[in-house]
């Protein structure tokens, strides 16, 4: 029986996996560590000020050469614990319809 409401099961580290967050627009890097992982998201304990992550859009930095990330977006701040959500071409779109229709 699932405990929450989410629609893809998380994936707990057993190992502190570090990560970076990084601005989209490359301003600002922030070290943290990864604690779960879906498909569509993740949990992550953050270092340093949380005070960038109020930004839309960011990037997690999975490798030391940055080749592997992935966009995010914050979903929830909860001391030094956040929660991302990962963002792709299809949920784009979905969002952009989904605006479009509620505007009409």
């Amino acid at each position: 029986m699932k405990l929450d409401s989410r629609k893809d099961s998380r994936v707990r580290m057993d190992h502190r996996q570090p990560v970076n967050l990084m601005g989209a627009d490359g301003t600002w890097r922030r070290s943290c560590v990864l604690i779960d992982v879906s498909n569509t998201g993740a949990k992550i304990e953050v270092e340093g000020t949380l005070d960038v992550l109020q930004a839309k859009e960011f990037f997690m930095v999975l490798s030391s050469t940055g080749l592997a990330y992935r966009r995010c977006e914050l979903v929830w701040i909860d001391g030094t614990t956040a929660g991302v959500h990962f963002v792709n071409a299809d949920s784009k779109k979905k969002t952009a319809s989904a605006v479009a229709a509620k505007s009409k």
